[in-house]
């Protein structure tokens, strides 16, 4: 075994199972921009180690698989005017997010407690994706001024109907049962038996057999699929605004689901949403790559701009949980500079395909 990043993440060599172990349990496993390199760099020699045939991702801690990014240290490095270190963690993250996507070899997650951000990047773009039974799937950017980013562009709007949008749009948190019923998650299987799956892994056994073997019963699902209808209904709707009407007649008719969903969005960054929305409609039509670009190209438009910030420091910093945003209401979104923010910024962009 090997430790790279201040021991942040470790390497191993079973037999053909290159392991990654994600060892920030302290931070819920977020990625810092060393441990983001180092397992880049790692999944390279792999890749080219033709005595490697297969790879596995797992975290310690229990808690978490990996809460997301460093999300305080890029506050930290943004405030401090250091647009190098900046751009460097976000290109760096989004480049391993991408690679992860073309992985020619098998690519196992073993996934129990929160995924998110970062987490979910390196994770669902993988070939196959194992729920524990604390397994905690969420995308809440859109709270702290931002967006759901880490190739959901291209994920989130390829999930059955309008969950997809639900889950950008809220940021709302879902178990293994719905993630295994949307597709987020391929296989579950009881967080005690992940160290079996490995063995089986190191033996040489086939991946889908290795997780086959110790494959639970899907665990009971919740307000994602049992709303479903609902869902796709609201969520269907071209603007955020729309959403919103028509959650607020559902809940006029008797919804308390629809009442809640709608109180939630109504805390969230109103540009953030709107920004989200439109990922969702255009999310369909890029690849994996472009819809990375995409978001690099959000970034520098956010990074400039007072919601992230702000959001941030409600939740993170502060932790008052009283965002100031601007703007306050979804009507006063400027539209026309949402798609813009979409179109190449001028920056210098790196490749992700």
């Amino acid at each position: 075994m090997t430790s790279e990043a201040g021991g942040e993440i470790l390497f191993e060599r079973r037999g053909p199972l290159g392991l990654v172990t994600l060892n920030r349990p302290k931070a819920l496993n977020a990625l810092s921009l060393p441990m983001i390199r180092a397992m880049h760099a790692q999944l390279r020699a792999w890749e080219d180690d033709d005595t490697v045939s297969r790879v596995a991702v797992r975290a310690a801690g229990g808690r978490a698989f990996c809460a997301g990014g460093d999300i305080r240290r890029i506050y930290e490095v943004a405030r401090a005017g250091d647009e190098a270190e900046l751009y460097d963690i976000w290109a760096g993250e989004y480049g391993l997010v991408a690679y992860v996507g073309r992985y020619p070899k098998p690519y196992v997650s073993l996934i129990d407690g929160i995924v998110m951000g970062g987490g979910v990047g390196i994770s669902l773009h993988g070939e196959y994706r194992v729920a524990g039974e604390d397994y905690a799937f969420a995308m809440p950017e859109v709270g702290i001024g931002f967006f759901p980013d880490v190739g959901m562009t291209h994920s989130l709007p390829r999930l059955p109907g309008r969950t997809g949008f639900y889950l950008a749009l809220t940021g709302a948190r879902i178990g293994a049962g719905d993630a295994l019923n949307v597709g987020l998650a391929t296989h579950h299987a009881r967080g005690a038996d992940f160290d079996r799956i490995l063995d089986r892994l190191a033996a040489g056994v086939a991946a889908a057999e290795a997780i086959g073997e110790f494959s639970a019963p899907a665990p009971q699902t919740g307000p994602l699929v049992a709303e479903r209808a609902l869902i796709d209904a609201c969520f269907e709707a071209e603007t955020v605004s729309e959403i919103l009407a028509r959650l607020d007649a559902e809940a006029e008719a008797g919804s308390g689901f629809a009442a809640a969903t709608a109180a939630l969005l109504r805390t969230r960054s109103p540009t953030s949403l709107c920004i989200a929305r439109e990922q969702m409609r255009r999310g369909t039509n890029l690849s994996l790559a472009e819809a990375i670009l995409a978001e690099y190209r959000l970034v520098t438009r956010l990074m400039q701009s007072n919601d992230f910030y702000e959001g941030v420091r409600a939740v993170i910093i502060d932790k008052d949980g009283k965002p100031a945003w601007r703007p306050a209401r979804v009507e006063e979104v400027d539209l026309e500079a949402v798609r813009a923010a979409f179109g190449p910024s001028g920056r210098p962009e790196p490749r992700f395909a």
